[in-house]
């Protein structure tokens, strides 16, 4: 099923296209990450989809609905990467209000919120008001907000920007867990971080379009890419290259080597066999190349 249809979205700002006659389809399942540069419009994007800015021109359809329409109530949710708490009630009165905007109505409300913080491992935090918690705590809340209602189509902008790695790793867990009922679109710099959670890319780039589709690497297969933690630099560039079928050997950033190889050799078991040899340990080895390097390499 299409989560997301645009055609020939824009969004001007005088002069100045925040969106360039975007057209754009992507289907529900596994999570989606919306990347690009700061100005690329990917925000732009995000507050057109839930309709908290009106487009220049082009149309935009969410769920098979017009953005805006009344069908959308409680079937999408959004993230801003900006949202903040009020900080004069609880984190259960929130929460309420928002199941209550929902339509829920009984004892719905108070079951839902504890549903929510529960998911976000915050349980313990609804009766204390968003002054008492971390930034990351307050981040985790936020996102139990995004999840009342069990929509089935969750944006996300930078959700994990700015706050530590404990933080981090339960939203990252969460989103994996989340996403056997809702589609997540993501917006975030941390290239990494998307790679593991997300199996679609849309990358814009001065407010267009510049690659969207899948973020396997079965095109890729011409390359390998190694991060080893601590080797002799010189004497693995010199020994890799020497393996049958290893065409070239380029350091990259993060302790990353990228490795050009030809098809038909096993250049990965040789791999491996030369660094058992030389007691190298490595901290990951996939085909194809990172998807920093692919975009921006």
């Amino acid at each position: 099923m299409n989560v997301i249809n645009t055609k020939g979205l824009s969004k001007h700002y005088g002069s100045v296209a925040a969106l360039d006659s975007l057209d754009l389809s992507l289907e529900s399942g596994e999570p989606i990450a919306l990347i690009g540069p700061n100005g690329a419009g990917k925000t732009t994007l995000l507050s057109l989809l839930c309709g908290f800015i009106r487009p220049s021109a082009g149309t935009a359809q969410v769920l098979g609905h017009a953005v805006g329409s009344k069908a959308l109530s409680g079937k999408m949710s959004a993230l801003p990467q900006d949202a903040h708490l009020d900080p004069r009630f609880s984190i259960q009165k929130q929460l309420r209000l928002f199941a209550r905007l929902q339509g829920m109505s009984g004892g719905e409300p108070t079951k839902e919120v504890h549903r929510v913080l529960d998911a976000v491992q915050m349980a313990d935090a609804s009766g204390k008001k968003p002054g008492e918690l971390s930034h990351g705590m307050r981040k985790r809340v936020s996102l139990a907000q995004a999840l009342i209602g069990k929509p089935a189509l969750i944006l996300l902008d930078e959700p994990t920007a700015g706050i530590d790695p404990p933080n981090v790793k339960i939203i990252r867990d969460l989103v994996r867990s989340e996403s056997k009922n809702a589609t997540f679109v993501i917006s975030s710099h941390n290239l990494d971080e998307l790679e593991k959670l997300c199996g679609s890319v849309v990358y814009l780039s001065k407010g267009k379009l510049i690659e969207s589709g899948p973020l396997d690497a079965t095109s890729d297969d011409g390359f390998l890419t190694l991060r080893l933690p601590s080797v002799p630099e010189d004497q693995f560039l010199r020994e890799c290259s020497k393996l049958p079928g290893v065409l070239a050997v380029q350091r990259q950033a993060q302790g990353d080597y990228l490795i050009h190889q030809t098809e038909g050799h096993a250049v990965d078991q040789a791999l491996l066999s030369m660094l058992a040899k030389n007691g190298w340990r490595y901290r990951h080895l996939i085909k194809g190349r990172s998807l920093e390097e692919r975009l921006y390499g």
